[in-house]
């Protein structure tokens, strides 16, 4: 049994590759008890290869990953009553009604959730009697949150919980996690959505490249005193050498990071001086602004700052 104060999941050093690729190249984070912590990272950056080989999916290749103290490969059978996991797919047969495998799931455990009231807070309840491979894309997104939590897991993994469902779906799925926090589970989740990591999680890990490269709470991470953001959409791709240019017409004190061909993003102590230079450059260079904008550090900015790349790529 590991002790209130330890953590509920550490990973240190984890390497994974495939062929000559590093999908997770020496990463090292921990999961604090009884919090919901977020691992942000573009598409490819390592996010599930490290959730799996904390679920016991995979052998760390080199490094080391505890849960509850616990190796997931060599105490498989004494974690796995201890966890739940939902995956970004599968995870039911494909013929087997919603309902009956809940009640399965239900029934591998000592003391599980209420399957009705499972069913009715995600809206579950009129697709019981409905093959798994005839529900939407959402409905598995629902029925997969439900079977990792019908057990009363101490750790939930979950990977990006709320892909495919509506907004008013996703915001009960929110609820309910932040209920299983409030009873004492531990929640790992990844997404795609800003909005979700800073609604949710008490810490965010952001990694690229298979390494850690920030953490810290949403208030820490986006805390940035005088700093602020102007964004440039522009019609046409820029230039070659836009951000270059764009920084030497603003000043060493300004970060400029183009996010696309249409897109930069301008940090610094940006005030209307700077957004009056901005605004000179495009005109200067020929560059065509569709919008030009003027605000605060969000947890999107500083995710652009630290990958370069948006969250979705």
């Amino acid at each position: 049994m590991s002790s209130t104060s330890s953590p509920a999941v550490e990973v240190e050093g984890l390497v994974m590759a495939y062929g000559a690729t590093r999908a997770v190249d020496g990463l090292s984070l921990t999961v604090a008890q009884h919090t919901i912590t977020a691992v942000l990272g573009p598409n490819g950056a390592g996010k599930t290869t490290t959730l799996e080989t904390c679920e016991g999916y995979r052998k760390p290749q080199s490094g080391r990953v505890r849960v509850l103290g616990l190796d997931p490969i060599a105490d498989r059978r004494d974690l796995m009553p201890r966890i739940g996991v939902m995956l970004q797919e599968g995870g039911a047969w494909s013929g087997i009604r919603a309902g009956e495998m809940l009640r399965h799931l239900a029934s591998l455990h000592r003391d599980p959730l209420d399957i009705a009231m499972l069913q009715e807070r995600l809206g579950l309840d009129e697709c019981g009697s409905t093959a798994y491979r005839r529900l939407s894309g959402g409905l598995k997104q629902r029925l997969g949150l439900a079977m990792a939590i019908v057990g009363r897991p101490e750790v939930i993994f979950v990977d990006e919980p709320t892909a495919g469902m509506d907004p008013a779906v996703r915001r009960t799925v929110w609820e309910l996690l932040e209920e299983l926090r409030g009873d004492g589970v531990t929640v790992v989740l990844t997404t795609h959505y800003m909005e979700e990591a800073e609604r949710l999680a008490d810490l965010i890990h952001i990694i690229d490249h298979g390494r850690l490269v920030a953490s810290g709470s949403p208030i820490e991470l986006t805390r940035g005193g005088t700093r602020s953001t102007i964004r440039l959409i522009v019609t046409r791709p820029f230039p070659p050498g836009a951000p270059e240019s764009l920084r030497a017409a603003l000043g060493d004190h300004i970060e400029v990071v183009q996010i696309d061909d249409l897109s930069l993003l301008v940090t610094g102590h940006a005030d209307a001086s700077t957004l009056a230079k901005v605004s000179r450059w495009c005109e200067d260079n020929q560059v065509l602004p569709e919008s030009l904008s003027l605000g605060t550090r969000n947890l999107e900015d500083v995710f652009l700052e630290l990958t370069g790349r948006d969250l979705q790529q």
